[in-house]
């Protein structure tokens, strides 16, 4: 992935983008923070600015009316447009902006919670390359059961987090294990953890994982 600035178009053009955290001047790295639906930048901020510890820059873009597409995650892919492909523009310019910092690829986590953690993994299979760490909380890969992923690249050996309760009334379970699968054909070192009878929320568990990931850039 090059760092060329990125330019949003569609539903998400002209939403902020929160910071937090180390300047992207001083960093060494970075997290890029993807929110759920019906949530804020400040939300997920609030949360996984406890995972950062110093020199660790914080990146939360915010989506236009606080949803990144208008669907299920599952709908038809044309269902969701032009929401998806604006959405996930928006990843790319935040990736785009820490690169532009002389923030290397290879130190920043991509991390998004529910319809974040969908647009986050979907945006890592698109665009595979060495991420520093892509993390999926209650989340799965984008599209209807049958969607072709034949994703190009390799995310050479990435370690990417998916967390999930077994029972999760919006991710079902078999979706999370298929996109763990597709994440591991595309050479990355994966961790899937499922809990049983957890909600729709992020646990201590997960949360001690993502901060370890952080800790080891």
């Amino acid at each position: 992935m090059d760092s060329e600035m990125i330019t949003v178009t569609g539903p998400h053009a002209g939403q902020p983008m929160l910071l937090a955290g180390a300047s992207l001047e001083q960093a060494r790295a970075a997290l890029v923070l993807v929110h759920g639906r019906g949530a804020s930048a400040h939300d997920i901020l609030s949360v996984a600015g406890e995972w950062a510890g110093p020199g660790v820059a914080l990146l939360a873009p915010q989506a236009a009316d606080n949803s990144w597409y208008p669907q299920r995650f599952m709908a038809p892919l044309d269902e969701n447009e032009p929401w998806l492909s604006s959405a996930l523009s928006v990843v790319g310019a935040a990736l785009a902006r820490v690169m532009m910092a002389s923030i290397p690829l290879e130190r920043v986590v991509l991390l998004g919670f529910s319809q974040g953690a969908c647009l986050a993994l979907e945006y890592a299979a698109r665009k595979a390359g060495r991420y520093g760490a892509v993390v999926g909380l209650s989340g799965g890969l984008i599209g209807p059961d049958g969607t072709p992923r034949d994703y190009p690249g390799s995310l050479a050996s990435t370690p990417v987090f998916l967390g999930c309760s077994d029972v999760d009334p919006h991710i079902p379970v078999e979706r999370v294990r298929e996109s763990a699968a597709v994440f591991r054909q595309l050479a990355a070192t994966v961790e899937l953890r499922l809990y049983a009878n957890m909600g729709h929320s992020i646990n201590d568990d997960e949360a001690a994982y993502v901060r370890e990931l952080v800790e080891r850039l």
